[in-house]
């Protein structure tokens, strides 16, 4: 089976900065697209940044030019550069990746268990 392991979340003053990391594992074909989402207590998960397999980026334009994503095809790996960060960013991150296990076989999504962010004030 496909796992995603994040690591990289805590406690940081306002300003600071941050890397979150997703490292995905297991029976895996190919990795298409992979992206960040975040999610506050009452509120639906919001995309934060995705990453094509190329290279290619998009990113909300609540973390644009704050947050930069990136990954590394070689190692299965995601990143998440979080910097000035703000106490509104406070949230658990879940990582996500759309993967295809077999050369036949439908890619779908696959997400990490989440990580808490959390920024004081």
């Amino acid at each position: 089976q496909v796992q995603l392991v994040e690591s990289g979340g805590g406690l940081v003053q306002a300003g600071g900065s941050l890397r979150l990391s997703c490292a995905a594992s297991g029976r895996i074909f190919n990795i298409y697209d992979m992206a960040w989402y975040r999610q506050t207590p009452g509120k639906q998960r919001e995309l934060v940044a995705t990453i094509t397999r190329g290279g290619n980026t998009n990113d909300a334009d609540a973390v644009g030019g704050r947050f930069t994503i990136s990954r590394d095809n070689a190692k299965n790996t995601e990143y998440l550069q979080m910097n000035s960060l703000k106490p509104e960013d406070t949230a658990v991150y879940y990582c996500n990746a759309r993967i295809s296990i077999e050369y036949y076989s439908n890619p779908r999504d696959y997400w990490g268990q989440g990580t808490q962010v959390t920024v004081a004030s």
